[in-house]
């Protein structure tokens, strides 16, 4: 008698299958001086092809968002400083928003001048090895971490403010635009005139011409005034209650401790990740010159010329309208501004963070 039992055919084992890695977008900065023809030929040969995006316009970055977000790109690395990760970021997040879909990562490669991120994130990027030691790294084992950025004017970055740098960068345009016209157009963007601006605009006009005056107005939730080593000054302030009130050279917001070259000019911005940090100052230049290190350092404490406060959301009156920057990009003359910290975190890619926060 024949059983009636059907010996199934032997299942084959399944293959290990290795997981894709994580798609990566680079979008560079084709304006930056850094960012040559073997830059960005040396950026073709590590990615994918088609992963590399190279922005000449910013009419070109909404496009690019579209772009990225549709294919799924888990990081989005910008290349050319911290004006071209708070435009590449800008757009993207605003892209997300009108489609509804989730915010990829981003990161930074170090292409710029200032690079503020860079000196927070330990990207390196020196040269065309140190891009492609970052890639790598990127790829292999580099965490990630959220946080919070300014949302000012549309714009979405690490940083804003009025002072000697938006001034700086307002000095800089006329001096390049200047040079344009001369023999000198070669050097006209860059290094040269950056150093004239300063020698013969910035410097001399904030010693001779007196502080703007300035009203800072709490319109999110309470606000706090830091003092010596962190310490709460006094109780909160209430939304609609005036910070400040009075004189000012500098008045400026960050979700990051640096502005560019390293300089600790926030040392309370990561005090709490629902507050981003305001800082006022009165000082002068022979204070800042005498106490240089300690400035820089981000150790340098003064109740009298430094005011420091945690906030949501602020309204900042100036008088005379003065230059203000955004993300180390000048974005003009203004006698108002409203910001705010971001709803959303993004998540910012951080060689320093251990491959599980990622």
């Amino acid at each position: 008698m024949q059983s009636d039992h059907v010996t199934e055919p032997p299942r084959s084992r399944p293959e290990s299958v290795i997981p894709a890695a994580p798609r990566i977008a680079v979008v560079v900065n084709g304006n930056a001086r850094s960012v040559n023809d073997e830059v960005i030929s040396t950026l073709d040969r590590i990615l994918a092809g088609g992963d590399l995006f190279v922005s000449k316009r910013m009419s070109d970055l909404r496009e690019i968002a579209k772009t990225i977000l549709g294919r799924g790109y888990s990081t989005v690395l910008t290349g050319g400083g911290d004006g071209t990760f708070t435009a590449v970021v800008t757009a993207v997040i605003k892209e997300s928003r009108r489609q509804s879909v989730p915010i990829p990562r981003f990161g930074l490669l170090k292409l710029g001048t200032g690079n503020a991120l860079a000196w927070v994130v330990g990207a390196t990027s020196s040269g065309l090895r140190g891009l492609s030691a970052d890639i790598e790294r990127l790829q292999s084992d580099a965490g990630s971490r959220p946080m919070h950025l300014v949302e000012v004017e549309g714009q979405i970055a690490p940083f804003c403010g009025f002072g000697a740098d938006a001034q700086l960068l307002a000095d800089y345009d006329k001096t390049k635009s200047f040079l344009l016209k001369t023999p000198l157009r070669s050097v006209a963007p860059g290094a040269v005139s950056y150093g004239l601006a300063a020698v013969t605009r910035t410097i001399p006009s904030s010693i001779f011409f007196p502080m703007p005056h300035v009203r800072v107005i709490n319109t999110g939730d309470s606000a706090y005034r830091m003092g010596a080593k962190g310490t709460r000054v006094g109780g909160p302030f209430a939304q609609g209650d005036t910070l400040y009130e009075g004189p000012a050279r500098i008045v400026a917001m960050s979700t990051i401790p640096f502005w560019g070259f390293g300089f600790r000019a926030f040392p309370y911005a990561n005090e709490r990740a629902d507050r981003m940090q305001l800082r006022l100052s009165t000082i002068s230049a022979g204070p800042f010159l005498r106490n240089f290190k300690a400035i820089w350092r981000g150790d340098y404490e003064s109740s009298d010329i430094l005011f420091d406060y945690l906030v949501e959301a602020v309204k900042i009156e100036i008088d005379p309208p003065s230059p203000f920057q955004i993300g180390g990009d000048y974005f003009g003359i203004r006698d108002k501004v409203e910001a705010c910290l971001t709803e959303e975190p993004i998540r910012l890619v951080d060689f320093y963070a251990p491959p599980s926060a990622s």
